[in-house]
């Protein structure tokens, strides 16, 4: 048994001495996930349909008009719905969208754009990278910033693959020149940094638990409330140990799933709650990835030539 690659101990109880911005206590990233239009579907010209959402049915052999409908609900409902609350509040968040996801609905990234928020990329399409050959996994990489970078006006500088990366995911991220951050763990409530390469790379880790896809599959999430409560548990207990040390709070959202009539006041009720505390800082994940840096005492990141290895 080998854990030659893998880090058990992380900071140990003594994080490196960084405040945020204004000296707030806690850092809070909002992120929304745009994965409608990237799902797998025969009707796009994928392999096979997209076989997870509320109810688990697949449809073999022919298009799933079915669950391409439900998928369509999050940017003809969902998004209008959660851009309202985020500017209603001046809230700025992280777009994670799918490259096809954006090809299909620009305007939502020049809304997003429109509105302050950072537009990061979460893939081509909303598959894993686990099992990619090198050379497809290249390409996924190249369209999704093409996309990303013609719908946004910009390229994304942060990443996150749908839940499996491959092992060199965060090497070809870095090999790529234009990436200041992964959000591909799961593991600490602090961003840390990774060697790849020849550079410093930050990676901010992402949350599973404070995140609405926990109204799917029995994930423990019925009612709006069950949102507000689990989130507002962990805002107030990192809220509390930020007065020690820094703390960072990811709160995950999918435009198809809080965007619901019945659930988008679990959010509003969330958020209300965080911002009537001082000491928060709202912040995009790329301001919290370039602070972190500036802490540690490391030059600002800018972006490199994309090699060759990278051609469309």
């Amino acid at each position: 048994m080998s854990a030659a690659d893998r880090d058990f101990a992380g900071y140990r109880g003594r994080p490196p001495a960084i405040r945020w911005p204004g000296d707030a206590r806690l850092a809070v990233s909002i992120v929304v996930n745009v994965e409608e239009g990237a799902e797998l579907s025969l009707g796009m010209g994928d392999e096979r349909n997209e076989t997870i959402y509320e109810a688990v049915e697949g449809v073999e052999g022919a298009r799933d008009l079915c669950m391409e409908s439900h998928f369509e609900y999050g940017t003809r409902a969902g998004w209008p719905r959660i851009r309202k609350v985020l500017a209603e509040r001046g809230l700025a968040a992280t777009l994670n969208a799918n490259g096809r996801a954006l090809a299909l609905s620009p305007w939502i990234a020049e809304e997003a754009v429109a509105d302050g928020h950072e537009v990061a990329a979460h893939g081509w399409r909303w598959e894993r990278h686990v099992h990619m050959a090198e050379d497809e996994e290249r390409r996924a990489i190249v369209r999704a910033v093409a996309a990303i970078g013609e719908a946004a006006g910009t390229p994304p500088v942060g990443w996150h693959t749908r839940s499996a990366t491959s092992e060199r995911t965060r090497a070809l991220l870095v090999e790529h020149g234009g990436f200041l951050y992964d959000s591909n763990a799961y593991n600490d409530d602090l961003p840390y940094m990774a060697s790849a390469g020849d550079r410093a790379h930050v990676v901010l880790p992402y949350a599973f638990d404070t995140n609405d896809m926990r109204f799917f599959n029995r994930g423990g999430f019925t009612f709006a409330e069950d949102f507000t409560r689990y989130c507002r548990a962990a805002f107030d207990r990192l809220y509390a140990e930020g007065a020690e040390a820094p703390r960072m709070l990811s709160i995950g959202l999918h435009l198809r799933i809080i965007g619901r009539p019945a659930r988008i006041g679990g959010l509003e009720a969330f958020l209300d709650h965080a911002m009537a505390h001082e000491g928060v800082w709202f912040a995009r994940r790329e301001e919290i990835a370039r602070h972190w840096r500036a802490g540690l005492g490391l030059r600002p990141w800018t972006a490199k030539p994309t090699p060759e290895g990278f051609a469309p």
